[in-house]
């Protein structure tokens, strides 16, 4: 593989990684209700997801996931119970109850952090297109497969050094002071985007 044609795959992925969404708002209210730990699993637990669907993308088995309507539906509606999931759980958060968010504190988050992405099939949809740009029908098994891998990387090192920055800074603080606003505000924003992907999965148009 050209090393032009792997940096330019690279380029692509870790701006998809870094645009806002779903994934960036669990991993931030994660790191500032649980720290660290809980933060950087969640990352991790993302980047993982990202990467089984980057394998498939490679792989070729994407046509044959994203031609079967039923699949693909079936993951947009998982994909909405985790998001109305997530934002139960903030809209209701309490800070003066029980200190459930340190307990198992990185399974919770990796938990979390695996299921935005390995039930949001815009992944695939996204790796498809990205891949496709990269990808030479004559190019060898080992060379998809580091292409693959990068892109689980590119994807996991983006949250993780999100996590790791964010906890590190005096900011956090100040985010944890005010942690009930973020969990509501995260939590108004990811409910409202269930309800889109529910709206669109039952095919009602609301562009």
């Amino acid at each position: 593989m050209e090393p032009a044609t792997l940096l330019g795959m690279s380029i692509v992925c870790a701006m998809g990684a870094m645009s806002p969404g779903p994934s960036l708002a669990v991993v931030l209210r994660n790191t500032i209700s649980g720290g660290r730990t809980q933060g950087v699993m969640t990352g991790i637990g993302h980047g993982i997801g990202f990467a089984i669907y980057a394998f498939i993308a490679v792989m070729g088995l994407s046509a044959l996931l994203l031609a079967n309507e039923d699949f693909f539906n079936l993951l947009q509606w998982a994909g909405a119970v985790v998001l109305l999931w997530l934002a139960y759980n903030m809209l209701t958060y309490d800070p003066s109850g029980p200190a459930k968010e340190h307990e198992s504190g990185g399974r919770k988050g990796f938990t979390e952090g695996f299921m935005i992405a390995f039930l949001n099939p815009k992944i695939l949809v996204f790796l498809v297109a990205v891949f496709s740009q990269f990808i030479d029908p004559k190019m060898e098994d080992s060379d998809r497969f580091i292409m693959a891998f990068v892109a689980g990387i590119i994807d996991t090192i983006w949250y993780v050094l999100v996590a790791a920055v964010l906890s590190g800074t005096p900011a956090i603080d100040k985010l944890r002071a005010n942690a009930v606003i973020i969990d509501r505000s995260i939590g108004t924003v990811l409910l409202i985007l269930a309800f889109m992907l529910i709206l669109r999965t039952l095919g009602i148009d609301i562009s």
